[in-house]
């Protein structure tokens, strides 16, 4: 296909998207069933152009003044992609399979509109409602945090240091332009181009042998910062698919009593086999069956509880600029129920000088702050420990780290804008 039949073709699929209210991703899928034709990189390139439009969809549209599924490509071209007027109309030439030529309007405003007073939400490209929220947290710089967070974010991995070191696995993986991460002892990064296809990570070698893993390198530290050691008997309570199990499991070094869980069994399919292929073998993984406690033997004995907690996923714009769109405020007080019960649940099995460690990928202080001053209300028992403390010590890079996070008293944020990360948020407490 060419350059401009793709754009013919990501037109088709927004105005699908729009149309049908369905998840980028099935549209995407079920658009490369219905196009066999299209080959693997052509369908790369129109899922690129899908999801940059998406990232961009309220700043591209206002800038052309409509918002239609063509005008927000068009608008992505320049604010994205960085093409100017000309170089659009080169490619919606009208041409056989290419887009209608550009009208006198949308040149005009390719050549002329800027984001100069548009509101926040536009400039950030998030919905409206949430502005608040994002103002709360990052006050007038919440449309840099914003624009960051629609960027397309890189691929990281883990390496398993129960298995390979950094330096040999990068060496390794050279071929897929992998480089040590930032802040993480044990990450890599392949930095990916708006047209390129993901790497088939699952066929390299050093995957298939337990070496690396996919995880954002946030994600990596958060687990980092729960400080879990040898010897520990820690549960990790929102284990889901396991990847921070996975991370927990490397720092214990194969000692101590791991256990996995999560109140979703289908979350919990995946980890099994991860499990093994990272060769750990210290992980008692319990699904849920029916409405029995299953740690019902873990009476306030735990060193650490990981609440990786069910959240609205803010911080994760940059991987799934489809779900800021699908938000909703319902959505929102479902997952703050859900968060305030998995920490009351914690607070039964840590024992006492144990800790919690609470996370969640959003940026809303309404899923992070808020919930820790809701839980200490409620637990009078439980203390902070102060986000210095958290990071003191852990890795040679710990006091540059925790300078670029945004902290507060009850913990520490990570976002695209200040480190590069997904967003994550930490809070480590301490039961007296």
């Amino acid at each position: 296909m060419t350059p401009a039949a793709r754009l013919s073709a990501a037109i088709e699929l927004i105005e699908t998207i729009d149309s049908n209210r369905v998840p980028a991703a099935g549209a995407l899928k079920e658009w490369g069933t219905a196009h066999r034709f299209a080959g693997s990189g052509d369908r790369a390139a129109i899922a690129g152009l899908v999801w940059d439009v998406l990232r961009r969809r309220a700043s591209s549209a206002w800038i052309m003044g409509e918002d239609s599924a063509r005008a927000r490509l068009l608008g992505m071209l320049k604010l994205e992609r960085g093409l100017n007027a000309d170089a659009i109309a080169a490619l919606c030439d009208g041409s056989r399979f290419a887009p209608s030529p550009l009208s006198a309007a949308e040149r005009n405003a390719l050549s002329s509109n800027t984001l100069d007073g548009a509101p926040a939400h536009i400039a950030g490209d998030y919905p409206e409602w949430l502005d608040p929220h994002l103002a709360q947290v990052f006050g007038e710089n919440r449309v840099l945090e914003a624009a960051a967070m629609a960027s397309r974010a890189p691929l990281d991995l883990r390496v398993n240091t129960l298995k390979a070191k950094r330096e040999k696995v990068q060496a390794s993986t050279a071929h897929l332009g992998t480089t040590p991460t930032k802040w993480s002892p044990n990450g890599l990064r392949i930095d990916i181009s708006a047209d390129a296809r993901n790497p088939g990570i699952q066929a390299e070698e050093a995957f298939i042998k337990g070496q690396i893993e996919v995880q954002d390198e946030g994600s990596q530290l958060a687990a980092l910062l729960s400080a879990a050691k040898p010897g520990e008997q820690v549960i990790d309570l929102c284990a889901g698919a396991g990847g921070k199990t996975l991370a927990l499991a490397a720092m214990m070094q194969g000692k101590g009593r791991l256990i996995a869980t999560d109140s979703d069994k289908r979350q919990l399919a995946p980890i099994h086999e991860r499990l093994s292929r990272a060769g750990v073998h210290n992980c008692d993984v319990r699904t849920p069956k029916g409405e029995g406690e299953i740690l019902s033997d873990i009476k306030a004995s735990a060193d650490l509880v990981m609440i990786d907690a069910p959240c609205s996923g803010t911080g994760t714009w940059r991987r799934n600029p489809d779900a800021k769109w699908r938000i909703r405020p319902g959505a929102l007080e479902v997952r703050l129920k859900t968060q305030a019960e998995v920490l009351d649940r914690a607070s039964h099995l840590v024992k006492p000088g144990g800790r919690i460690v609470y996370v969640t990928c959003s940026v809303l202080d309404a899923e992070n702050g808020e919930q820790i001053r809701g839980f200490l209300a409620r637990h009078p028992g439980f203390s902070i420990i102060p986000p210095a403390e958290v990071t003191a010590a852990l890795w040679d890079k710990a006091d540059d780290f925790a300078a670029a996070t945004l902290r507060s008293a009850e913990g520490l944020l990570m976002t695209p804008r200040r480190t590069g990360t997904d967003g994550f948020y930490v809070s480590v407490l301490r039961k007296g």
